[in-house]
C-alpha cells in the first residue's frame, strides 16, 4: 500500500508538472493522469488554495497522501 501511494504522488506531480507544458493534456498520456488524479483533487477543489494565480491544490493532496500513508505505517 506504501509504494501505491507513492506512485499515485508521482502522478499527482506529473499531473502538476502538464500545466507547464501546452498541449500535453490532449494526449493519450496526458489524459490517462488527468482521468486518475482529478477524482482525488476535486476533494480539495471547495478550498480557497489558490494564491496570486498559483493553485496549491496538488501541494495539499500530496502533503494529504503522506499524512495518510504515515497513519497506515502506524496502524500496520
Amino acid at each position: 500500500m506504501y509504494h501505491l501511494i507513492t506512485f499515485y504522488e508521482w502522478i499527482l506531480i506529473a499531473y502538476a508538472l502538464m500545466s507547464w507544458v501546452p498541449g500535453l493534456r490532449n494526449n493519450q498520456i496526458g489524459k490517462l493522469i488527468e482521468s486518475v488524479s482529478r477524482p482525488f483533487l476535486s476533494i480539495f477543489d471547495p478550498l480557497p488554495l489558490q494564491f496570486a494565480g498559483i493553485d496549491f491544490t496538488v501541494v495539499v493532496a500530496i502533503i494529504a497522501l503522506n499524512c495518510i500513508q504515515r497513519l497506515l505505517l502506524i496502524i500496520a
